[in-house]
């Protein structure tokens, strides 16, 4: 028998555990891939199956989930979520009584706007003028700690943004409580890496009182989920890890092969990363009856850049479409304007993404790409025609194009600084040679063979994804738990041998929390 000690002690330790899954771990944030976030999601299954029917419960229930998951993987920065919540779910309902009564609403609008725009810029913008004063003036000018950039700040902030506008716009009402309003932020599949949703399309969802889950539905929802985490926690972190980072910074040669497969590698392990993830938020949603939109559709199959930008990143390519192309003027105000509009709606969607000269190169990439197709089409209108509608001798050397430009486009994205940009290049067209073939086989196997997997995956055609999901529906329960599972001891055994050979295991791998 224990003595009363070893049982104060026990105790001491369970409620030192308990606390610690309460709290907030900097060096192991939660996300949807780690173990810990499986435990969790299965403990707050059983609650939801028990609310589910009961609206209001039910959705105070998933926002203090989505509160704590946010919690796990941001600390502190919850009250930011909290604050950007409050202020639009106010300023949107006194835009909503200004429209009533016919008066202006652009102020209001404004002020959400401002609010917003400045979260991000302080975030986002601060370390770079920082570091700009401290180079123009000598080091230590400002004293400045880095700042953290809070997890998924920019979806929850264009989101709010999206809200506000629509409400201005006619397009929706403002939601009566503010829990629903936190409810639309804060919903925890979508909160890292988006997708962004329509308000008009998921307020609805929100209301819904009873949700049903069709075996079609959790037949979609593992294969999104296993898929997900395939393209996620295996072959993006491995690529990236075994061969993209070691390539770029030149631990493997000055070879100008290796540098042009690290950017397809960096190419491959971008969209994994993102597709992997969104397909994993959508997948985990299913599950609770709430239907996000699909981000990805295959954008490296694309004939043209603006093929490309309407399948790549879908939720964000249609935000920046509605609320920052067409309120600079769109295609309303001539050709040149046009066109300028399309570049200023890039360059600014580089900037989201970071501010910095290889981020607003990127920007303007994409902007002047985009801007040369509109022109390309007032110039042969036969070029209009894309997917299946246009000749195969003409669509298989149009992607390879679109590719290229792409990938160019992901080494700016990428590269440290413009300085590594010309080093990439210059290794490329200096140092290219295929006898350095047998040195990436040998030294990078199992990189080479992530990313013919990869692509490959990529290449598919829709029919058989489809396929895959009508299986995976008629296994039923038990055999998508077993789908599940592999998938899980597959993602177990990549941390493994990237913490064994590497050093690395990419974050909290999927086994820590057992």
């Amino acid at each position: 028998m224990w003595s009363k000690m070893e049982t104060l002690k026990f105790d001491s330790a369970l409620w030192e555990r308990v606390a610690s899954l309460l709290e907030y771990d900097a060096a192991a944030p939660l996300t949807l891939t780690t173990g810990f976030f499986l435990f969790a999601f299965l403990i707050f299954g059983v609650g939801y199956v028990v609310l589910h029917r009961r609206v209001t419960l039910r959705n105070i229930y998933v926002v203090l989930f989505s509160l704590y998951f946010y919690y796990k993987l941001s600390g502190i920065y919850v009250l930011l979520l909290l604050f950007v919540a409050l202020s639009d779910y106010l300023i949107g309902r006194r835009v909503a009584r200004r429209r009533e009564r016919g008066r202006g609403t652009r102020g209001w609008v404004a002020l959400s706007v401002v609010i917003n725009v400045a979260i991000l810029v302080y975030f986002k913008a601060t370390d770079f003028f920082v570091g700009l004063v401290n180079d123009l003036y000598g080091s230590g000018t400002l004293q400045w700690e880095s700042v953290v950039v809070p997890a998924g700040v920019s979806f929850f902030v264009f989101q709010s943004i999206a809200y506000v506008v629509d409400i201005a716009r006619g397009t929706i009402a403002p939601l009566r409580r503010f829990t629903d309003y936190l409810f639309l932020l804060s919903f925890f599949p979508k909160m890292f890496l988006g997708p962004l949703v329509k308000a008009r399309e998921f307020i609805p969802q929100i209301e819904e009182r009873g949700k049903v889950v069709t075996s079609e539905d959790m037949g979609r929802a593992v294969t999104l989920i296993a898929g997900g985490l395939v393209k996620y926690a295996i072959i993006a972190k491995a690529l990236g890890v075994l061969f993209v980072a070691p390539a770029f910074d030149g631990e493997m040669g000055e070879g100008g092969l290796v540098a042009l497969m690290a950017i397809y590698g960096f190419t491959l392990q971008i969209y994994c990363d993102f597709s992997g993830y969104s397909d994993i938020a959508v997948g985990v949603a299913l599950m609770m009856g709430f239907r996000l939109p699909d981000n990805f559709d295959a954008p490296y199959k694309s004939a043209t850049i603006t093929e490309f930008w309407r399948r790549w990143h879908i939720s964000l390519s249609s935000w920046l479409r509605d609320y920052l192309y067409i309120s600079l003027g769109g295609n309303r105000r001539g050709r040149m304007r046009t066109y300028l509009n399309l570049f200023l709606t890039m360059l600014l969607g580089g900037l989201w993404h970071g501010v910095g000269l290889t981020f607003i190169a990127w920007g303007a990439l994409h902007g002047v790409a985009l801007a040369l197709h509109k022109v390309w089409l007032e110039v042969v209108p036969k070029a209009k025609r894309v997917g299946s509608e246009m000749k195969l001798a003409w669509r298989i050397p149009a992607v390879l194009l679109t590719f290229h430009v792409v990938a160019f486009g992901w080494l700016l994205f990428t590269a440290e600084d413009m300085a590594q940009v010309g080093d990439m290049l210059r290794r490329i067209v200096v140092n290219f040679s295929f006898a350095e073939i047998d040195a990436l086989v040998h030294g990078s196997g199992v990189a080479m063979v992530l990313m013919v997997v990869g692509y490959a995956m990529h290449a598919l055609p829709k029919s058989v994804d489809m396929g895959v999901q009508r299986m995976v529906t008629r296994l039923g329960f038990v055999g998508q738990c077993i789908v599940v599972v592999v998938v899980i001891w597959m993602v177990m055994q990549c941390d493994m041998m990237l913490a064994a050979e590497c050093g690395a295991g990419g974050g909290l791998p999927m086994y820590a929390a057992f």
